[in-house]
């Protein structure tokens, strides 16, 4: 992950970055400027997001001056007529044809954008708003439902997702888990890890969509790219992430076979195999 570093970037937040392994970031200096921020405020389940300061763009462009070189996959969130603009810069770049994990930004997610929207589908790999912006989007009814949620999974795979119609949809519902749907392969639902039964767990759902799209990176990488699969990565990537403000915390966990690494006390590898259970256990 490419971090851009202003000159008053606190260094306790450094360190704590650092923890999870300097391989894991990419800093980029930026001695000019002060370090980016923003504020998320929610009133009830609407959620507000708006910067502080000038924000520092950054495109592919931009990724070799920081030896980042052809990553296999490419997860933004802008608006669809800047997605656009990213997804051509990488077509220029010979010899590299990533997997983009496109997320809207959520002041994008209105009626007005649709047109900008399809205009960009067809060079994306995986789209993935949430319930709410997907609705807003095709200016279907809310609150979100599981029906509504598939019906605008559809709508948007008519429109066609990726080279020859290949690409997925995968719309993050909350409590309601994920939905995840091509036009090869039907629409089946992820649930989340932690569900409204496990209030207590739910601390914090900011950063919860940013690594719910990590873990579906990182499952990506480990399942051969299959995007079902890896969408329970999603899933209990972003079970950790909601369980504190900030980040995880991470550990180790020594038992017979050796260390093991822990997130909060517990092991990734766990709620994984604990997810998937109960996936075969609804009958799936």
């Amino acid at each position: 992950m490419i971090v851009d570093r202003g000159h008053d970037f606190p260094i306790e937040i450094e360190n704590q970055l650092v923890e999870y392994g300097r391989d894991m970031w990419a800093f980029r200096e930026q001695p000019e400027s002060g370090t980016t921020r923003s504020l998320n405020s929610y009133l009830g389940e609407h959620r507000n997001f708006e910067y502080l300061t000038p924000r520092i763009r950054i495109t592919p462009n931009d990724l070799p001056a920081v030896n980042v070189s052809k990553p296999a996959t490419l997860h933004f969130i802008c608006s669809p007529t800047r997605a656009a603009k990213i997804v051509s810069e990488v077509q220029l770049v010979e010899g590299w044809s990533p997997i983009t994990i496109y997320e809207p930004i959520p002041d994008r997610c209105v009626p007005e954008e649709l047109p900008a929207l399809q205009g960009v589908l067809n060079a994306i790999s995986i789209l993935s708003p949430n319930a709410e912006e997907a609705l807003n989007l095709l200016s279907l009814p809310l609150p979100p439902s599981r029906s509504t949620i598939e019906q605008a999974a559809d709508i948007f795979l008519s429109f066609g997702i990726g080279q020859a119609n290949e690409g997925f949809v995968v719309i993050r519902s909350g409590a309601l888990g994920a939905y995840v749907k091509s036009r090869s392969r039907g629409g089946e639902w992820v649930e989340a890890y932690w569900s409204e039964k496990d209030e207590d767990k739910i601390v914090d759902v900011t950063g919860a969509g940013n690594s719910f799209l990590g873990g579906l990176a990182a499952g990506l990488l480990l399942e051969n790219n299959d995007v079902f699969e890896a969408t329970f990565y999603a899933s209990v990537s972003a079970s950790f992430v909601i369980e504190q403000q900030g980040l995880p915390k991470i550990g180790a966990e020594v038992d017979g076979e050796g260390s093991t690494g822990t997130w909060n006390g517990d092991s990734p590898r766990r709620r994984l195999d604990q997810l998937r259970k109960r996936y075969k256990k609804l009958g799936n």
